[in-house]
């Protein structure tokens, strides 16, 4: 018996080949357009100058596997040799953890709440945070700077003879609409580099956010719950001071503008003491964001301010610094600052105030220490 073989249905060879030459239009046009959007850095990149390493002195010692020869040949002498027997004992390789979320194993930031109300274009480094993000324990380490650090800052001699500055200033001074930096990354950048030139940090990303953002951010979460231990006292001291309110000790909830007023309260106590007040707010709101009721709503709260923050970061990173947030327990957020005993107050003359302003003085040695 002869068997019948059935046609190609014309509608579905048709279809099939619609839905080949959609799939090469993707892949060869569509995708590596979507691919570089979601890797492209979203602000200015930092582009830090690279160092070229010195190569290996030939006069030092050489180091072999199984073999150590101790060689010098600065000296005619001739040293004895000292040779090591390999051990026959095999070594079983220990895997290493791969880092979580798709990230880098390590991710220095730059973080600055800038005092500017609008953009980014003026405005002071309010607040200046390296942060360590460690994507294999995981681990966050936080680490407040006192913004009125007298540092040397790079770039901007041409203006006004300015070489040295408060920690803060460098970021405004590499604001796009002061006109004195011509380097990338405009006032993170040019802090940044200050950072590198001053302590020996180089830091792979920033992210700034202006006043009136981090006002919405806390809005758009549902405000956050703080605990006071004692009275802060924010009332104005003279006629020239902003009233930021007087929180009384215990248990708060914070809208956007409270906890703003609240993290600028300095005059009556000192720039420490405000950056301890500044970390209970930051820990608070990584508490709200993580929990049950805004953690979906993170990748929408993402979208909705990526026109609103400077960052260097892509979206791919922000993702996973996202993913990675609730896998970092609370004992490996670490929120530190430099030790007080290792700043002296001090006054110098600024060219730009053309008059003295009040400074933070250290050794920068110590600090390249606590830094590093």
């Amino acid at each position: 018996m002869q068997t019948l073989r059935r046609s190609p249905n014309p509608i579905l060879v048709a279809a099939g080949m619609v839905g080949l030459i959609t799939l090469a239009i993707i892949v060869l046009f569509i995708y590596p357009k979507v691919k570089h959007q979601w890797t492209a850095p979203l602000g200015p990149g930092l582009e830090l100058p690279t160092y070229t390493l010195t190569a290996p002195n030939p006069k030092s010692t050489e180091v072999t596997v199984g073999l150590v020869t101790q060689a010098n040949t600065q000296s005619e002498s001739r040293s004895p040799t000292l040779t090591v027997v390999p051990s026959t004992t095999t070594l079983t390789p220990t895997a290493t953890p791969k880092p979580l979320c798709g990230g880098p194993p390590f991710m220095t930031i730059l973080a600055i709440g800038a005092d500017s109300g609008n953009d980014y274009r003026y405005g002071l480094a309010d607040v200046i945070r390296i942060v360590r993000v460690d994507f294999v324990t995981p681990k966050v380490s936080v680490l407040s700077m006192p913004r009125d650090l007298w540092v040397e800052i790079p770039g901007i001699s041409d203006h006004y003879n300015i070489t040295h500055g408060k920690l803060n200033q460098a970021y405004f001074y590499g604001g796009p609409g002061m006109g004195y930096y011509d380097g990338p990354g405009e006032g993170p950048g040019l802090l940044a580099r200050t950072f590198d030139l001053n302590f020996g940090l180089r830091v792979d990303h920033y992210t700034a956010v202006n006043m009136q953002t981090f006002v919405k951010i806390v809005d758009a979460v549902g405000g956050i719950d703080i605990y006071l231990p004692t009275d802060v006292d924010g009332r104005p001291i003279d006629d020239k001071t902003e009233d930021m309110g007087y929180f009384t000790a215990g248990q708060h909830h914070f809208n956007g503008d409270q906890a703003l007023r609240f993290s600028r309260i300095r005059k009556k106590y000192n720039d420490f003491t405000r950056m301890s007040n500044q970390n209970m707010v930051l820990c608070a709101l990584r508490e709200k964001t993580l929990s049950a009721s805004v953690l979906p709503k993170i990748p929408q709260i993402i979208a909705a301010f990526q026109g609103s923050v400077l960052t260097d970061l892509s979206l791919e990173q922000l993702s996973q610094l996202a993913c990675l947030a609730p896998k970092v327990g609370r004992e490996n957020l670490i929120f530190t600052s430099l030790p007080q005993e290792i700043m002296e107050p001090g006054r110098v003359y600024s060219p730009s105030l053309n008059g003295e302003t009040f400074i933070m003085q250290a050794d920068y040695a110590v600090v390249r220490e606590y830094i590093s």
